[in-house]
């Protein structure tokens, strides 16, 4: 397949072997933040012979990049930068990551293996709704598009009008955005009765953690071959660094360019293939700002065995949660995701969902579900439908919540990411303080 070199278990090794010892050696000469973390944990370059000695590298996270602000991790002079991107921060200050020529051109081949494992040719006219500026969404996918030799249409999150209007006139036939803004379309072209002129027949989905019942909906409404989910972070370049094929087993993941770790997140030890975990990455080339078990706090678990598909590299499974999305709910730690996939399984149901969490005066908390009746059910269902969300939530997640059916489109759909966990109490506790990922 082009732009997807054939690899496979053993010559990953010898890369990764070789990448991280490159890593390591570049980030002590030419980072102080790097060669402080390594000194304090007794560990030179000479010492990274192998994958092994990865287990007693040190840790960093995103405080390390709010501390080291405006340039953290910086590991080339400045001149050398030829860009920068951001994400937000959660202390005022965004994330600021730097990127050299080479890792731009890095980042670019990466997405361009994407378009090509989603099946894209150049006769493709993909029709880009991310956001675009300081995020690294909108560059990830033009330039990714542009690479590859497919006509990019940049629009970004513009309202639905230019959207529909570019989809019809310019005959779109893969659309990007975030899973919130392929609803949102999804319903409006049909509100419009414009499904019979578009030609949209792949969607990638990136930025945002969504249910199956929402890849439902959007596919049932739209008509589309295929959903792709795209993963990324700005810390590591972006977008772009794996997709799940057409097999949908799980998303393949760049194994040449980052080693992935999935650990647990209290212990911060290795957990079994198949067991969910928190992602961290290390590079493999990445110049200006290299990541060194860098914790992403994304929840995960590496897939074991080959694809269908027949490409080489590995899987992970789609994003679960974050381990700082994570809620506690009368002494149990609940992921969104597990939510997602209680309401996944009951027929009935749209995909449109709200978590409320509340403090009683008597001390308890309090979930309130709001669910979104499917756009086909009947209303005079909706006490059973309330009765079958209850007793799979007390099945499968242990906790008793109230749920209440809403009509469908009841909630508000958005172009960027929805919010879907609304906590109300006065204290939340800290995810460090409770057990592991089960």
């Amino acid at each position: 397949m082009q732009f997807i070199p054939d690899t496979d278990a053993a010559q990953l090794a010898e890369m990764q072997a070789a990448g991280l010892r490159w890593t390591v050696g570049h980030a002590y000469e030419h980072s102080p933040f790097y060669r402080q973390r390594l000194d304090k944990a007794g560990i030179r370059p000479d010492d990274v012979r192998g994958l092994d000695d990865l287990r007693h590298l040190p840790f960093c996270d995103a405080k390390d990049l709010q501390a080291g602000y405006p340039f953290p991790l910086l590991s080339v002079p400045t001149e050398d930068v030829v860009r920068i991107h951001a994400s937000s921060g959660t202390t005022g200050k965004r994330k600021v990551l730097c990127y050299t020529r080479q890792d731009i051109d890095d980042w670019v081949n990466m997405f361009a293996r994407c378009y090509a494992l989603a099946g894209l040719t150049p006769s493709d006219r993909v029709q880009i709704a991310v956001g675009y500026g300081l995020w690294t969404a909108g560059a990830g996918f033009q330039l990714g598009c542009e690479r590859f030799g497919a006509m990019a249409v940049p629009l970004g999150p513009a309202n639905t009008d230019m959207h529909c209007e570019m989809m019809v006139d310019l005959q779109t036939t893969v659309f990007c955005a975030t899973a919130s803004m392929a609803l949102l379309m999804a319903e409006e072209l049909h509100r419009r009765d414009l499904i019979s002129r578009i030609k949209v027949k792949k969607i990638i989905l990136g930025a945002e953690r969504h249910s199956d019942a929402m890849r439902r909906r959007i596919k049932d409404l739209l008509g589309v071959e295929h959903i792709f989910d795209i993963y990324g972070l700005t810390e590591l370049y972006g977008p772009g660094t794996g997709l799940d094929c057409a097999e949908h087993r799980g998303i393949h993941y760049w194994a040449d360019h980052f080693i992935l770790e999935i650990l647990d997140p209290n212990t911060l030890q290795p957990v079994p293939p198949g067991v969910p975990g928190e992602m961290v990455v290390t590079t493999l080339r990445k110049q200006a700002a290299p990541l060194i078990r860098y914790r992403t706090h994304d929840v995960s678990r590496l897939l074991p065995g080959p694809c269908p598909c027949g490409v080489g590299f590995p899987l992970h499974d789609r994003v679960l949660g974050r381990t700082d999305d994570m809620f506690i709910y009368r002494a149990v730690n609940i992921y969104p995701g597990q939510i997602d996939d209680v309401l996944s399984r009951i027929p009935g149901l749209g995909s449109e969902y709200q978590i409320h969490l509340h403090h009683r005066e008597d001390g308890r908390d309090i979930m309130t579900l709001k669910v979104e009746r499917a756009s086909n059910a009947d209303s005079g269902q909706d006490k059973e439908l309330a009765e079958a969300v209850a007793g799979e939530i007390r099945r499968r997640i242990m906790v008793r919540s109230q749920v209440d059916i809403l009509d469908y489109a009841a909630l508000p759909r958005t172009e960027r990411k929805s919010k879907r966990v609304f906590d109300h109490r006065e204290t939340v506790s800290s995810f460090l303080d409770q057990s592991s990922v089960s």
